[in-house]
């Protein structure tokens, strides 16, 4: 994808492009800039552009206990979609989380993204659990990299 450049933001605007994309796809659970900062110091974020134009952006949750497992999400906005954007944050999240020792991968997809789950199931995830956060109305699904 010669045009695709992602990166991880390194400034409040590069943070704020995260956020978009997040907060779009994720629109149950929006999330503020410092929700975004606090993220940003615990998690790997990047962010993809075509060009100039935002596209995607992608989390990756490193392992945080003896179980070695990850979490990596891939996000693209719907207007991007099908162009292999998605393809190429994965790939790139699954990298991450395998170089910071993560044996096992799972994400976590709001069960309206009818495209994020079809992604998911497509690359091997199974469904291990469905539920609400306080709250919310609209069920989470995690999955695991079978």
């Amino acid at each position: 994808m010669p045009d695709l450049r992602i990166q991880q933001p390194g400034d409040d605007a590069a943070l704020r492009d995260w956020r978009h994309v997040h907060n779009v796809i994720i629109s149950t659970h929006p999330l503020s800039l410092d929700e975004v900062r606090d993220r940003a110091a615990r998690n790997h974020l990047e962010v993809a552009y075509l060009g100039d134009v935002l596209v995607g952006c992608s989390t990756v949750r490193p392992p945080a206990d003896d179980t070695l497992t990850a979490t990596v999400i891939a996000r693209v906005l719907p207007p991007h979609r099908g162009r292999g954007f998605g393809e190429e944050l994965y790939a790139r999240g699954l990298h991450r989380a395998r170089q910071l020792g993560a044996k096992v991968i799972e994400t976590v997809v709001l069960s309206s993204n009818d495209d994020g789950l079809r992604f998911a199931l497509k690359h091997g995830f199974v469904e291990s659990e469905r539920y609400l956060l306080p709250g919310d109305t609209v069920p989470w699904i995690d999955l695991r990299l079978s």
